[in-house]
């Protein structure tokens, strides 16, 4: 998808009655989703990832960790997965820690068969892959978020704590 499509896919996902979770999400169906795809990035990499599900009050549903030793540059990746949208965020290290794939790829901290791997993961199981730096945009959405949030993104909107 274009930047466009996502920040219009953003837009169109940004319900303000449904700040920590869409009027339709299902509990169930997001920690299957998130099992499949550790088990696909498990058998991927060949390693045992770890997962945090079910992040409480937050509009991230959870993390799955490939670790560094079996990446190819020895960085860990982290996949955030929304609970809007089947949206999903692809790290190296941790959230923040780059300014996107781009930047870690361009640092060699990221190599593309890696990213490959977890992209095809992701894309395969239905997720829409959203760049760091798209979510890093200004948040000028309707929904009102928690105060404090110094500077709102719409990282904070689909992945931040509410």
């Amino acid at each position: 998808m274009s930047e466009a499509d996502l920040l219009a896919l953003l837009r169109e996902l940004d319900d303000p009655g449904w700040l920590e979770w869409p009027q339709d999400y299902d509990r169930g169906e997001s920690a299957a989703r998130l099992g499949t795809l550790v088990a696909r990035l498990e058998g991927a990499f060949a390693t045992r990832c770890t997962v945090e599900p079910d992040t409480q009050d937050s509009s991230e549903y959870g993390r799955v960790t490939v670790p560094g030793e079996a990446t190819v540059c020895g960085t860990r990746i982290v996949v955030c997965v929304s609970k809007f949208g089947s949206l999903a965020l692809i790290c190296a290290d941790n959230p923040g820690a780059f300014l996107g794939i781009d930047e870690a790829q361009a640092e060699g901290e990221l190599a593309g068969a890696d990213l490959a791997k977890v992209d095809r993961a992701l894309t395969e199981l239905g997720y829409v892959v959203v760049p760091e730096e798209l979510l890093e945009i200004d948040y000028d959405g309707p929904s009102r978020l928690p105060s404090y949030v110094q500077r709102p993104s719409w990282w904070n909107r689909f992945f931040g704590y509410l």
